[in-house]
């Protein structure tokens, strides 16, 4: 089933495609491009919303599942975040690094061909600097429902920690919440996949209708920047392969080929949280415990947008370059350190990495109306920083599963080998290890 809905997605993708070059080409003026793309977006716009309806209850179910079933464990669930957290942070810094190396030594800004828009002109991103203060009174919802309406999936999550820790604590008193709690799970599960069986509509209607207003063209005209901002990247998924090996080892491999799915998902509708239910379900199959994956990928939506965070040291860079302004290695890294604060927390925010490119543009006094300039190809971007996201989060929590010596024996790995001779007499390796269990006592 799981093939099936992969190819159904690169195919709605082919025609996509197709469909969106025929109507741009066939349409006389942007206006009437715009409507008809208004057209397919009603597609693409109700599969996200379902999305959305979903993500809340799924988290918070997930979530509070996983944490009760630590049996009160505050040892083991401060471990799993420490862990996460700075497995985070790591991740962080090597896509912003990354990011600020490739855009100096591509320089997509330079000799850019294209008229700059005026200093003074209007973007219409409205930048929000988002304060230490700011983050961390953010972080804590003053109503769990108001959190759950608005998808605040940082709040859901420390409001869905208090609430697993608390029913582990009352013991058999809250026990049959945690059956309720699972079986919201198991509820959930099952609205996500008639949900996803939407899937290929929502990809084959976003992909025409970002092609039908903004035509093929336009990758050649920005042909540099999406080219360098794609192998970038690229090379970060690269080096987020080889942590991953690092901890994981081989079965990272496995990882990247069981998540394509979601990555296609995420790829073809600029939407991370559209792949989330598709991820949690594969990092399970593959062997992560669902206390874990559970955890780490719902913190992961706020604290680890590793595509989304090297987007932003590229387009600063890029605008700064375009306006010819050269930032000093000091400012680059102030830049670094005030992108580690305002990307965190930030997945909520409409467009959220254009907020925060606008934010620390003002900050560094360049002209905000830079912007224009990669908002035209935004959602080709926007395509890929999300898959990035779904593929960083993904190993994450693989990585956090090995640390704690929890992640399970690969399903779709070979049996091990039975020696001839045991094979002859009909000796399994279940018996060889009894054969060699201590005697009872």
């Amino acid at each position: 089933m799981a093939k099936r809905l992969t190819t159904y997605i690169l195919i709605a993708m082919i025609l996509g495609i197709i469909v969106g070059y025929i109507c741009n080409r066939a349409v006389g003026s942007p206006e009437q491009a715009t409507e008809i793309a208004g057209y397919f977006s009603i597609i693409s716009g109700l599969f996200l919303r379902l999305i959305k309806m979903i993500i809340a209850p799924l988290v918070f179910s997930t979530l509070v599942a996983g944490v009760a079933h630590m049996g009160g464990d505050s040892k083991a669930l401060g471990r799993i975040g420490l862990r996460t957290i700075l497995w985070f942070i790591g991740a962080s810094l090597m896509s912003l690094t990354l990011g600020l190396i490739m855009v100096h030594l591509i320089q997509p800004g330079i000799g850019l061909g294209l008229p700059i828009p005026d200093a003074s002109a209007s973007s219409g991103i409205e930048a929000k600097g988002l304060t230490l203060k700011d983050f961390v009174t953010h972080l804590v919802p003053q109503s769990f429902f108001e959190a759950m309406a608005t998808n605040e999936i940082l709040q859901i999550v420390v409001f869905s920690i208090f609430t697993g820790v608390a029913l582990a604590a009352i013991g058999e008193k809250g026990a049959p919440l945690v059956k309720g709690v699972e079986a919201l799970v198991a509820l959930m599960l099952t609205i996500t996949g008639y949900v996803m069986q939407a899937a290929p509509f929502a990809v084959f209607a976003a992909i025409a209708a970002v092609v039908t207003t903004q035509g093929l063209g336009i990758l050649l005209t920005f042909g540099h920047f999406v080219g360098g901002f794609y192998l970038s990247l690229f090379m970060l998924w690269g080096l987020i392969a080889l942590a991953g090996f690092l901890v994981v080892g081989p079965r990272i491999g496995r990882l990247l080929k069981s998540i394509r799915e979601p990555l296609l998902l995420a790829f073809s509708t600029a939407s991370s949280e559209a792949a989330y239910p598709k991820t949690l379900e594969q990092l399970e199959r593959f062997g992560v415990p669902k206390r874990i994956a559970t955890f780490v990928l719902p913190l992961g939506y706020s604290f680890n947008l590793d595509g989304s965070m090297m987007y932003c040291t590229f387009a600063v860079i890029f605008i700064a370059q375009a306006y010819g302004i050269e930032l000093s290695l000091a400012e680059q890294v102030t830049m670094l350190l005030l992108l580690m604060l305002t990307s965190k927390g930030m997945a909520g925010v409409p467009r959220a990495s254009l907020v925060v490119i606008a934010a620390t543009l003002h900050f560094f006094g360049i002209p905000e109306a830079g912007l224009l300039l990669i908002l035209g190809i935004d959602q080709f971007l926007d395509m890929g920083r999300s898959a990035t996201n779904v593929v960083g989060n993904a190993v994450a929590a693989a990585v956090v599963a090995k640390w704690e010596g929890q992640l399970n024996h690969d399903p779709d790995a070979p049996a091990p080998a039975v020696p001839p001779e045991f094979a002859k007499r009909g000796t399994d390796l279940d018996d060889l290890t009894a054969d060699k269990a201590p005697p009872p006592a």
